[in-house]
């Protein structure tokens, strides 16, 4: 990448000093790239500038979180206002309730709400709430499921999938976690049959292995196991909620879960996260009603509730629940996936597509995967060559390994086509 190189100095020197600071040099593994990535000065729309001056178009969008791009006028200017009257409370206060009422009115199964300031922390929460009302101790997650660093899920993400996620997990934590394939109805009822499960988890649109959409009848099937075995239903929506649409993955797929995960673009660019679902299972959180702590659900935080992360989230939920937004980003998604699949077509490469709605990812291989280990089969340096070109074409996303994008409000057509005009240059010589 001689021309990366050439272009980034800034972004090298910043580089060599955040490796004497930071692991790595980097603050979050998923953002290094080879030789070392690029630092970003500013971003503003769907555009970002690194530290060198070099514009990319992002198709990253935050790790999903700016459905309506960065520093998006109305809510910036909401933030600005609160910043005047204060930051952080500690106290009750009124935009908490705001924000609330908002999720109760556009998510179809919340009735009472949460807050946590990561979508790690609502899924630790959500996976103690459904142990709580179950009594039950064992988890079931799926196969390739990504829900942040809790513990007790942060197992069998990524391939080969019975190697431990991580150094210093204690194994009793994950003791009683239940791996499934997604999109494996059979492998959900026997895990369920003996009525011992806790909770399922499971996100409606699979993130981290590149946007695989259920099959049709598979999250009904999820819903009447839970039902028949008494098993609480997770949907993890930090990714789809009030993404696919205002009701996220549940509204968008017509089935209600018992506890809902959210976080990313409900926080309209702020530090947020939050658990939210049937009121029968949120009061065993209220300590008025379950004095003696053994009786109830602790959940708590220091900056649960933030005013400003409230504020930002307010703000961006006004805006989604008009409507218009999905209808523009849904249909720059479909026109980037159905140029995508006639360049592949055309082209002497394997690679298949997956997505719905304003989010697409670009598999190299043949075949479309319907779970996490169909994934195995991507062709990584097939993809990494395709990164490299995207980026030196001034378009970014992650990851590296397996391109996967966001589409957001300020993304044009022309955005558009500018991004299928390269990835027809690259399919076009590259001869995987």
């Amino acid at each position: 990448m001689k021309g990366y190189e050439g272009r980034t100095f800034r972004s090298r020197e910043l580089y060599e000093r955040a490796s004497r600071v930071l692991p790595a040099g980097v603050s979050y593994a998923i953002r290094d790239m080879k030789p070392y990535p690029f630092f970003v000065e500013k971003a503003e729309g769907c555009e970002i500038t690194d530290v060198d001056g070099n514009v990319y178009t992002d198709y990253w969008t935050g790790h999903g979180a700016l459905i309506l791009g960065h520093s998006p006028k109305a809510v910036m200017g909401a933030v600005a206002k609160q910043l005047e009257q204060g930051t952080h409370f500690g106290f009750s206060h009124c935009l908490e309730v705001e924000l609330a009422e908002r999720v109760v009115d556009m998510v179809p199964s919340a009735e009472m709400v949460r807050y946590t300031n990561s979508g790690t922390e609502a899924n630790m929460y959500a996976c103690r709430l459904a142990r709580a009302y179950t009594r039950r101790m064992k988890v079931a997650k799926m196969e390739g499921g990504w829900h942040g660093g809790y513990d007790d899920l942060h197992v069998a993400v990524h391939a080969p999938f019975d190697v431990p996620e991580s150094a210093g997990l204690n194994p009793k934590s994950v003791d009683d976690t239940i791996v499934i394939p997604f999109n494996d109805l059979e492998a959900a009822e026997d895990a369920a049959r003996d009525r011992e499960l806790a909770s399922i988890t499971v996100e409606p649109l699979m993130g981290a292995a590149g946007f695989i959409a259920p099959e049709p009848g598979y999250l009904e099937g999820l819903r009447e196991i839970c039902d028949e075995t008494g098993t609480l239903l997770i949907f993890d929506e930090v990714i789809t909620g009030f993404r696919l649409a205002p009701g996220g993955g549940q509204e968008y797929y017509g089935v209600e879960p018992d506890v809902t995960v959210i976080g990313k673009v409900m926080g309209g660019g702020f530090p947020i996260g939050a658990f939210c679902g049937r009121e029968d299972i949120f009061e065993l959180i209220d300590h008025r009603k379950h004095e003696r702590m053994d009786e109830r659900a602790f959940h708590g935080g220091t900056f649960t509730g933030n005013p400003v992360s409230m504020v930002a989230g307010i703000r961006t939920l006004d805006v989604l629940k008009r409507g218009d937004i999905y209808r523009h980003v849904d249909g720059l998604g479909e026109k980037v996936r159905t140029g995508l699949e006639d360049i592949i077509a055309r082209s002497k490469t394997e690679a298949s597509l997956t997505g719905v709605g304003s989010a697409f990812a670009i598999h190299f291989q043949r075949d479309t995967p319907r779970s996490a280990r169909d994934v195995m089969g991507n062709d990584q340096e097939a993809a990494k060559a395709y990164h490299r070109h995207m980026l030196s074409r001034g378009i970014v996303y992650m990851s590296a390994s397996l391109p996967h994008c966001f589409v957001a409000e300020p993304h044009t057509e022309v955005d558009v086509e500018e991004y299928l005009v390269a990835s027809e240059e690259f399919f076009e010589n590259n001869r995987h």
